[in-house]
């Protein structure tokens, strides 16, 4: 039987599994992910993976990959400069749904067109006016964006948009369309903007993968995990990459089930950047059918009902001026950890460390080093003035952050290449933090120790240092990783028991945490499931968490490599979804939703319903196979509302749905 392998690109790491369907794991391997070039932390660890087990690459049946990459992405505000077309919408649309937000600085065009609820024609489309505003973009955007009023009741308008970019510029283009065929436009045409953003992230990461394979003599279908937990093919994904987003945590919440044999319980994994909890219910993850929401991106993509929070062991601490007093601050903004970037860079750390805490007069920036990790790219914009500047100092070498900036007007520069994935600082994190308390000792815990120390030496406002030392500002740092992570299952808990404000629960915890309790009243709030940790810390932090809340962790032996698992024991699944209303009596009109058909009118809704169940029959199985499934099945649901009107029961509309599921196809 073939092996099959899988590798899950986090923010920190990348994971690969060898699995056998009868044995289950059979090797693991961890790499350190290099973001520069993500082939180089791939193939480390499938390469150590083949090694460790004597497994020849030709072996390899399928390779399946989940990754971080999209949901950090959105979570730090990363990605390529975009630019959105609406088609029929007018300026207010870009305040709904958080659009205006999401598309930051990057420039939107507005074109006459769209259509009507019923499918028909609004205005007529304008080719010459899109035309002229793309031109006029040239250089400036990495892809394009298209959203049309009422495009999911018919899609004519935004594929003349599409094809019209295309013939002009060449970019990547994504149609909303495509990706949801649900109602409310601007909710449809932020989700059309992330997942353009996030194209040339994923493609690359794919496209480096897929390279070391064919280098290694891995001929295999390369899947990828959707953020439901389903897979789909490599080609799909390139194509699609907002569904990515929790695929990460997605895998996770499958290898969780897979690896414990848990049916109910909460899944918490911890990765650098973020941290991930998800109720597993039944043996199943719970969706979130309403759509994903990550980094406060409410999209239109179902995926597992997942909290996600800015915090992980790699989040950036921060002490900053609350009064006369300092408050710490952890993430959500991920940075290399000191006792990591040291290894690499340990002339530089030691002697900044020292040069900044002999000053005695400690700047906001001590113990924070910069470095440029960009890559070159054919689609990837020109870049200001300012911010080349500042990359061109950065640029090769790293440099302490005090020596890279000469103003602090220069702050705002650097955090827009930061955001853009360009350059990537280095400073005190909670990782540091286990290296100086000895929980975790894989990188350069001295390091390490300087850097908390001078992090702990900074004066408030009363002239007092923040900690006593080290060891002190590091358990404060554990302290309030653990609490925060208590906190995000307690909130998630609440909110799926029904309960909306988890603020009382919350307060409970809290007190607990401060070990206090009050002198009349003695509250208690408890778990009543286990959690299940996830990830290369989780046997470091999360009995302080669950502790805290007051249930049993269950931490599996392949905890690290959770999500590798998660991606190779999943299915492939496709759901089409087709609408068929009643205008007027004796008249049908079937609306394909996803697909690029133009809506169509039957005499009668058996007629509707053989045509709409026949054509979805043969899009979810096209799709389906494209997603890389090999034996499929098919499942139809239909649900009817009906009204009541004169005392007689009519059609308001129903809604056909096709799922095509199966494993993957796997090479022999």
């Amino acid at each position: 039987m073939s092996i099959l392998l899988g590798i899950d690109t986090g923010g920190t790491y990348t994971d690969a599994v060898l699995f056998d369907e009868d044995k289950g794991v059979i090797e693991t391997a961890k790499a350190l992910t290099t973001r520069h070039d993500l082939s180089v932390g791939i193939a480390g660890a499938v390469s150590a993976a083949l090694a460790a087990s004597e497994v020849p690459a030709s072996d390899i049946g399928l390779v399946s990959l989940s990754t971080t990459l999209a949901t950090n992405a959105l979570v730090e505000g990363q990605g390529g400069r975009v630019c959105l077309v609406l088609i029929g919408f007018d300026e207010s649309a870009l305040s709904r749904a958080g659009l205006s937000d999401a598309l930051r600085d990057d420039p939107y065009i507005i074109v006459s067109g769209g259509h009507n609820a019923d499918g028909s024609q609004a205005h007529g489309f304008d080719a010459d006016y899109l035309a002229s505003s793309l031109d006029a973009l040239k250089g400036q955007i990495s892809a394009v964006a298209v959203a049309g009023q009422f495009a999911v009741r018919n899609p004519a308008h935004e594929i003349k948009a599409r094809d019209l970019i295309w013939e002009r510029t060449g970019l990547p283009v994504t149609c909303s369309h495509e990706l949801s065929s649900k109602l409310d436009g601007p909710r449809r045409a932020l989700t059309c903007v992330l997942n353009t953003r996030l194209i040339s992230l994923i493609h690359h990461l794919i496209t480096s993968a897929e390279q070391h394979f064919s280098e290694t003599g891995i001929d295999a279908p390369v899947m990828v995990v959707r953020g439901d937990g389903a897979l789909i093919s490599a080609e799909v994904a390139k194509l699609t990459p907002i569904e990515t987003i929790l695929s990460g945590p997605a895998a996770s919440v499958v290898g969780a089930s897979w690896l414990t044999g848990e049916k109910n319980a909460l899944v918490s994994d911890i990765g650098g950047t973020t941290t991930d909890s998800a109720v597993l219910q039944n043996g199943q993850p719970r969706l979130d059918t309403q759509g994903a929401t990550v980094g406060g991106w409410r999209t239109m993509v179902e995926a597992v009902d997942m909290r996600t929070i800015g915090l992980g062991g790699d989040s950036e601490v921060r002490t900053v001026p609350q009064g006369t007093k300092l408050r710490l601050e952890l993430g959500p903004r991920r940075v290399i950890p000191l006792s990591l970037f040291a290894i690499e860079n340990r002339e530089l750390v030691y002697e900044t460390l020292e040069r900044q805490a002999k000053r005695g007069r400690h700047e906001e920036h001590d113990g924070v080093f910069v470095s440029a990790v960009g890559r070159a790219s054919a689609h990837l914009a020109a870049l200001p003035e300012k911010e080349q500047a500042l990359l061109d100092t950065i640029t090769p070498a790293p440099l302490a952050l005090d020596k890279a900036l000469k103003t602090r007007m220069q702050l705002a520069t650097l955090n827009r290449l930061v955001s853009r994935g360009l350059v990537m600082l280095s400073g005190v994190t909670p990782t540091d933090a286990s290296h100086v308390l000895g929980t975790y000792q894989n990188f350069d815990a001295e390091a390490a120790r300087r850097g908390l120390a001078l992090y702990a030496s900074r004066k408030d406002g009363l002239g007092q240092a923040y900690m006593p030392g080290a060891d002190e500002l590091a358990r404060l740092i554990i302290d309030r990783l653990e609490l925060s992570s208590a906190e995000a299952l307690l909130t998630q808990a609440m909110h799926d028991d029904g309960h909306e404000d988890a603020g009382p629960a919350l307060f409970v915890l809290r007190q607990k945490a401060d070990g206090q309790t009050g002198d009349l009243v003695k509250m208690q709030m408890n778990l009543s499931i286990p959690v299940i940790g996830l990830g290369a810390s989780a046997p470091i932090y999360y009995p302080g968490v669950t502790a805290l809340l007051g249930t049993d962790a269950v931490i599996p032996e392949h905890a690290g490599v959770a999500n590798a698992v998660g991606a190779v024991v999943g299915q492939v699944r496709v759901t089409r979804e087709a609408l068929i209303t009643q205008p007027e009596e004796g008249r049908y009109r079937a609306f394909l939703g996803s697909g690029d058909t133009p809506p169509k009118d039957y005499p009668s809704l058996d007629a509707a319903l053989s045509e709409v169940q026949t054509h979805l029959d043969e899009e979810v199985r096209r799709a389906a196979q494209s997603a890389g499934a090999g034996e499929i099945s098919v499942k139809f649901s239909r649900a009817d509302k009906t009204a009541e009107i004169e005392g007689k029961t009519s059609l308001i509309e129903t809604q056909i749905s096709a799922t095509a599921s199966g494993r993957p196809r796997i090479a022999v």
